[in-house]
């Protein structure tokens, strides 16, 4: 019983309370990086010697330190500074220190008293000028800090009286970069010492150094003055007279450093009036500038001499008889001072000297001038110009000849004056000269009226054996003026003469002769019987429409009608015939003519050309009428949207015919309608409500949509310039779309799970990148495809692939079309083949096995960068594919967005039967990637993979040209 009571005691009173297991907080872990200043404090604390010391520090300034480990990195370099006692180590710890301030988001302000404080105990003068260095660097990266800026430029008059020159040559830099002037110039306040009310002049302690007896330090103190400048501060015109001593100083250095302040005063002060020495006279500071100037054109060195040519080309406020003496090597009498007759008499008068008799006109009245003292311009600066131009340094002749151009710009009367040196330069030995002569000529082109004489001088260069030289003088020849008809005359035979010898330029000879003939329509009218070979009673045989020379005849004679109307009274019958088929061939050279009796037939072009600015804008109305009808899609039947879908990508498409202004917006906008079109079919609703099995054919035709969806946005994307972010995020948005598509298809027809699940997650990746690079276009795509997808995307992210992709097939469905902005400026990229023209007959035959050079001539419009994107591709019957890439230098830049591609290709195959054609075209090489993640690590999405490469290929944008070519079997 006493048992059983026990049990039923233990069993009321003992209960086992079970206590809920409480999850332990998860342990949050916390990347550290290893700190670098504790690494580096370990690696001196190892080094036995100062050689030790310096390899771990050398090391060390090859890694990268993060902003928030600089502070510390930079005491311990501190500290290790004061223990070190080798000049070398201590040397690159001032080094590291300048660098370390450089990192981006440190602010050196914390370590300004530690760097100064480094300065007392130095002892070592280049340890001490890099200490200098370091000081500047932190100065450049406090430029808010005005009390920093003082500290450090008092540090830079204490330094200004040591003995070597390194350390005066940092402190005049660091004046020059973070001094200020404080108060005006005075004779009072001379001096690095001095000061004037607590305050000193920065360019007078500066100016005081330009006489330093080392000539390195003198070049600083002229560059510290000229970075004054550059900074915003007038220097002080008592400083003229101190840099023109220095125009005639031993060391070239300061030399150059003096022509530029000297130029920089000229700026300055143009209408001073300074005295010439020895003399009464006095001239305009710009003009006695431009004296000295003149006379460096002679110095002893070269670089000197390309200076102070470059320079002369920029004072623009020189006197018109200062300028012209450039062009005379003997002393012009407007530059001399000239006595009167009294003087002369009186000066006589008092030596006390009569005639004696015995020499023939001993009495005759003399001018005994002194040429170094009463000259306005220096001897030497005499004919500056013609000695620039003759110098022994190609580098010398093309700065006179660039000097020559600007200041022939301004001036009217010296362009005629220099016409003729310029025309001398053409038959300069180097070809970099020839050329820069024929581009300057070409700029004061509007100033000048070429001589007989000169332009035979001028048209012998058309022998010149390369093709930049003969193109740079067509060019030239299109906007020269010429005087008379035997100079038209003469320059159309030698035009022909360099047809006749390098066929290659035939389109460059027309498109002279074309400016040539409308430039003088008066000069062409007496030689167009002689041209044209008409008789006023006899029939002339009809010359033959395929000679290229005839063919230039007649774009002259064409074009100078243009403004001649009695000109078309002395043409043949063949020759409107002629004109008419040139007319429709060769439209950009062969102007509209309103000739007599044929007005039905030959008037409706210039009817078209005189339309105006009206068409455009009327066509620019059109196009946005159009875009308009297009956003009311919605509210049609799938039938009845794509008809207008086709109809309005016609009528854009033909819109850009019409309209060479607006073709490029036009061609972009039809073909983002064609990619609107495309994924209406795909997205036909018998494809979606069919089962895979019984819609294979359609399945197939969905794929091949979104696939060249796809090629037609990388279109969009590259082929275009002139996109606004807007209408680049409009052309990833239907990317999205395609690749959306792309994989709805892929899920229906493909069964392995894992490759679905990957390209879910490639695709959630695509559209976190849709919302990273463009955060500010979202909220312009509302009720859009992208839109709906990122509402749902947690959902996305946590759902299966069959889910997703049932999300995404909805989601598609419902989506509507998203309207296009009309772009403002946008222009299509576009390659036009001159050469080869496909046309011959004759094919290019070579040894099988060996290789043949293929001329290519292209001209390049609206291309961005296209030493990096443009390829040529040459295609082979048998379908072998060769692409090629031009080096940099085949590209030349005619214009704005214009190209020329001047390049040869080298074919090769092996032994054909027959000849057959390759084909060649150019091709537009893009890479599509996106930026890396921004994301921090706490933002970035689970799950989703890293951003995909990027894509790569390759846009047809010219059309392809044929040539007939025969590789033979080699001889055995």
């Amino acid at each position: 019983m006493a048992a059983h009571l026990k049990k039923r005691v233990y069993e009321e009173f003992s209960k086992v309370v079970q206590i809920p297991h409480e999850e332990a907080p998860a342990k949050k872990l916390r990347l550290s990086k290893p700190s670098k200043s504790a690494a580096l404090h370990v690696d001196l604390c190892k080094a036995t010697n100062s050689t030790e010391a310096l390899q771990y520090l050398l090391q060390f300034a090859r890694k990268p330190v993060e902003a928030e480990s600089v502070e510390g990195v930079i005491r311990i370099l501190l500290e290790h500074y004061y223990k070190e006692t080798d000049s070398s180590v201590r040397l690159k710890i001032a080094s590291l220190l300048g660098l370390l301030s450089k990192t981006n988001g440190f602010s050196p302000d914390c370590i300004v008293d530690d760097a100064i404080n480094t300065l007392s105990n130095e002892k070592s003068h280049q340890v001490l000028a890099q200490l200098l260095d370091t000081l500047l660097v932190i100065g450049a990266q406090l430029p808010e800090s005005p009390a920093v800026r003082l500290r450090l430029v008092d540090v830079a008059y204490k330094h200004l009286s040591d003995t070597y020159f390194g350390v005066r040559n940092k402190c005049l830099q660091l004046l020059g970069c973070l001094g200020l002037v404080d108060t005006p110039l005075s004779k009072d306040g001379e001096g690095p010492g001095s000061s004037q009310g607590g305050a000193r002049d920065v360019q007078s302690i500066i100016s005081n150094y330009f006489a330093d007896q080392d000539p390195r330090v003198r070049t600083a103190a002229l560059k510290a003055m000229l970075q004054l400048h550059e900074r915003g501060m007038k220097i002080h015109q008592i400083i003229y007279e101190q840099a023109c001593r220095l125009l005639s100083d031993d060391y070239e250095q300061v030399r150059s450093a003096a022509v530029q302040m000297v130029w920089v005063l000229s700026q300055l002060y143009p209408e001073s009036i300074v005295p010439i020495p020895s003399s009464n006279e006095e001239i305009r500071l710009v003009d006695d500038a431009f004296g000295k100037i003149s006379h460096m054109v002679s110095d002893g060195s070269w670089m000197v001499r390309v200076q102070a040519a470059k320079t002369l080309g920029s004072m623009l406020q020189v006197s018109p008889h200062f300028l012209e003496q450039t062009l005379d090597k003997k002393l012009m009498s407007d530059l001399r001072r000239k006595r009167t007759a009294h003087e002369r008499a009186k000066e006589l008068f008092a030596s006390g000297e009569f005639s004696s008799g015995r020499k023939w006109a001993d009495d005759a009245p003399k001018e005994k001038l002194d040429t170094n003292t009463v000259n306005l311009i220096a001897s030497g600066a005499c004919g500056a110009f013609v000695h620039g131009l003759e110098d022994e340094m190609f580098e010398v002749r093309i700065a006179a000849v660039e000097a020559l151009c600007q200041l022939a710009r301004s001036s009217p009367s010296f362009a005629e004056k220099c016409l003729d040196f310029l025309v001398d330069m053409f038959n300069d030995e180097i070809e970099e000269v020839r050329l820069q002569s024929i581009h300057v000529l070409r700029e004061i082109s509007t100033h000048i009226t070429l001589r007989e004489d000169q332009l035979d001088t001028v048209l012998a260069v058309l022998e010149d054996s390369s093709r930049d030289i003969r193109e740079a003088l067509h060019e030239l020849l299109c906007y020269t003026n010429v005087s008379t008809k035997e100079c038209i005359q003469l320059a159309l035979l030698e035009l022909l003469k360099n047809l006749n010898k390098y066929p290659t330029d035939r389109n460059s000879v027309w498109k002279c002769l074309k400016f040539l003939g409308s430039r003088h329509p008066t000069l062409v009218l007496p030689l167009v019987p002689e041209l044209l070979s008409t008789h006023p009673y006899f029939d002339t045989p009809e010359p033959d429409m395929d000679d290229p020379a005839y063919i230039a005849v007649l774009v002259l004679v064409f074009n100078a009608a243009k403004s001649c109307p009695t000109m078309p009274a002395l043409f043949s019958d063949h020759t409107f015939r002629h004109y008419a088929y040139l007319r429709d061939s060769l439209s950009h050279l062969v102007p509209p003519l309103r000739l007599p009796g044929r007005k039905q037939v030959y008037s409706l072009d210039s009817v078209d050309s005189s339309s105006g600015s009206g068409s455009v804008e009327s066509a620019q109305l059109f196009l946005q009428q159009s875009l308009d009808r297009v956003s009311t899609i919605q509210n049609l039947e799938t039938p009845g949207a794509q008809d207008l879908l086709n109809f309005t990508i016609r009528d854009l498409r033909r819109l850009g015919e019409l309209q060479t202004e607006l073709a490029g917006a036009a061609d972009f906008c039809a073909t983002y309608l064609r990619c609107q079109l495309l994924l209406m079919k795909a997205l036909q609703e018998k494809l979606w409500n069919m089962a895979v099995p019984l819609c294979l054919k359609q399945n197939v035709t969905a794929t091949a949509a979104a696939q060249q969806i796809l090629e037609e946005t990388y279109k969009l994307e590259f082929l275009y310039s002139g996109l606004e972010s807007r209408q680049v995020a409009t052309i990833h948005h239907v990317r999205l779309q395609a690749k959306a598509l792309q994989l709805i298809l892929t899920a229906r027809t493909r069964q392995r799970l894992d490759l679905l699940s990957s390209s879910c997650e490639k695709f959630l990746q695509e559209v976190e990148s849709f919302r990273r690079l463009f955060p500010s276009e979202l909220p312009h795509f509302q009720d859009s495809f992208v839109e709906k997808l990122l509402d749902v995307m947690p959902r996305l992210l946590s759902c299966k692939p069959a889910e997703l992709v049932k999300i995404l097939q909805t989601t598609l469905r419902q989506s509507g079309l998203l309207q296009l902005r009309l772009p403002q400026q946008i222009h299509r990229a576009t390659a036009t083949i001159i050469e080869p023209t496909g046309e011959s007959d004759n094919p290019l035959r070579f040894t099988s096995g060996l290789v043949v050079a293929l001329d290519i001539d292209a001209t390049l419009e609206h291309v961005q960068d296209p030493q990096s994107t443009i390829k040529v591709q040459i295609l082979y019957p048998d379908g072998q594919s060769h692409v090629i890439h031009p080096k940099p230098g085949d590209f030349r830049k005619p214009g704005p967005n214009r190209h020329r591609l001047i390049t040869q290709v080298y074919l090769s195959h092996t032994a054909w039967t027959e000849p057959s054609h390759v084909e060649v075209r150019l091709l537009l090489a893009y890479s599509s990637s996106s930026p890396p993640s921004k994301l921090g690590w706490s933002d970035s999405i689970d799950g989703l993979p890293p951003t995909e490469p990027a894509v790569e290929g390759t846009i047809p944008f010219s059309k392809p040209v044929k040539v007939l070519i025969m590789p033979k079997p080699a001889r055995r």
